[in-house]
């Protein structure tokens, strides 16, 4: 299954991400909801990263993506995290055995 935790303050303002997993949903190569989780996610990371140019920490590797932005740019990445995540709420809804979505406070 595939873990997207989202960051979330107190005030309810959107911090980051991370993904981890795999949905297991079809072989390597043909899965296509994990191909649909990670192109979004590499969107909204690359977005953050190298369009708007915010502080941020991004890492990827084979099947986990972390994205925390700093506090001074949220901001500038409220709307890109928050359309991932409107869209993976969209992709848990029709597939939750693959996808489960969860908050974390910082």
């Amino acid at each position: 299954m595939i873990n997207a935790e989202f960051f979330i303050t107190r005030d309810g303002e959107l911090r980051g991400f991370h993904i981890s997993g795999h949905a297991m949903y079809a072989e390597a190569g043909q899965d296509v909801i994990c191909a649909f989780v990670s192109s979004a996610a590499y969107m909204a990371a690359n977005t953050i990263t190298d369009i708007i140019h915010a502080d941020a920490t991004a890492e990827a590797d084979d099947g986990d993506m972390y994205v925390m932005v700093a506090k001074k740019d949220v901001s500038l990445c409220k709307d890109i995290l928050a359309g991932l995540k409107l869209h993976l709420i969209n992709t848990e809804e029709q597939y939750s055995d693959y996808l489960k979505v969860n908050y974390t406070e910082v």
